[in-house]
């Protein structure tokens, strides 16, 4: 079987942050700007507390069947909460996206390879 590969995005908001919490978070925004946002596979948080109270992970996971991804799926929600109570971060809304990359459609460049290889 081939490896699929997994993106998996998930997004939440802040909630009932204590001022130190805020204060914390507003220090390390520069390393969670949405600017260096990455798919990893322990997980890429990025915010912009100034602007808003939401929050995004993105996770890199993968499995070798389509349904792994509801298993990806799991394992990147309870890393973000896991990530979130250990900081005792209070959060709300949290919600998951996963794609799996070999489903996605190709774009053109990547239309034109296939297409030379084929020939």
């Amino acid at each position: 079987m081939t490896t699929r590969t997994f993106r998996i995005t998930v997004r939440g908001v802040f909630d009932a942050l204590s001022t130190d919490q805020r204060a914390e978070l507003l220090a390390r925004a520069p390393e969670h700007d949405v600017l260096r946002a990455a798919f990893t596979a322990e997980g890429h948080l990025s915010y912009d507390l100034a602007a808003r109270s939401a929050f995004t992970f993105r996770f890199l996971d993968s499995g070798e069947s389509e349904e792994d991804i509801l298993e990806a799926t799991e394992r990147a929600e309870g890393a973000a909460e896991t990530w979130l109570a250990e900081r005792g971060y209070g959060y709300k809304n949290l919600r998951s996206q996963a794609e799996d990359l070999s489903q996605a459609p190709l774009g053109k460049r990547q239309r034109r390879a296939a297409a030379r290889m084929n020939d």
